[in-house]
């Protein structure tokens, strides 16, 4: 829950200029309000006891104490922090660690001002926010139960289906995973094809059947 002062951010980077810069984005932005910084991990966890931000920036690869640490240690403390990644490496490595340690999102530091903006708010909200770099990334590593020899349906593909199923029309599913509608049509069109099915009526009924809709 935000308070008066909007979103309330720690920023978490072992480079001082990084930390300037995206303190002077968010600071100059409204309904953001800086609390502090960290340099590592281990002090990003002593920050976010003493200062409680509503979403920490956590970058990954850091001297004196990595971001992935950090993220299972606040996920086992049940901190209510939600933690957004914001890193320069999407690697196996690096994304999959990061999202099983628990954290909300993650970003590429190339990432658009708006886009990471928006990325923080939702974050803030509990929604889970992945670069597309990142989403594709995941895709291997998730797979959906399904009939034998069909193609499991991606991370980014299950979402759209559970909107679906939730009677989620394509400009509110966009507007709900920050992507554009044409990428919701092309992720419907792939999913189709992975089910055997023509449109989201059939889409919902055959996940249902397969059990990758509970």
């Amino acid at each position: 829950m935000t308070s008066d002062v909007g979103i309330s951010v720690l920023i978490v980077d072992d480079h001082p200029v990084v930390r300037d810069g995206l303190r002077g984005m968010f600071e100059s932005a409204p309904g953001f309000t800086v609390l502090g910084e960290a340099s590592n991990g281990v002090e990003a966890l002593e920050r976010a006891a003493a200062l409680d931000p509503d979403v920490i920036l956590m970058d990954l690869r850091m001297a004196g104490g990595g971001g992935v640490d950090a993220i299972a240690e606040l996920t086992r403390r049940s901190a209510r922090s939600k933690v957004l990644v914001l890193t320069t490496y999407d690697t196996d490595s690096d994304t999959l660690p990061a999202i099983e340690a628990g954290a909300t999102g993650y970003l590429l530091k190339d990432a658009p001002r708006d886009e990471l903006f928006t990325a923080v708010r939702a974050a803030a909200e509990g929604r889970t926010v992945l670069s597309p770099a990142v989403a594709s990334r995941l895709v291997s590593a998730v797979r959906t139960p399904g009939a034998p020899g069909n193609e499991p349906l991606s991370a980014r593909e299950r979402e759209v289906l559970a909107l679906v199923a939730r009677g989620t029309s394509n400009r509110e599913i966009a507007r709900e995973l920050f992507i554009s509608e044409a990428t919701v049509k092309t992720h419907l069109t792939h999913l189709y094809a992975k089910l055997g099915v023509k449109d989201r009526a059939a889409a919902v009924a055959t996940a249902y059947d397969r059990g990758i809709l509970g």
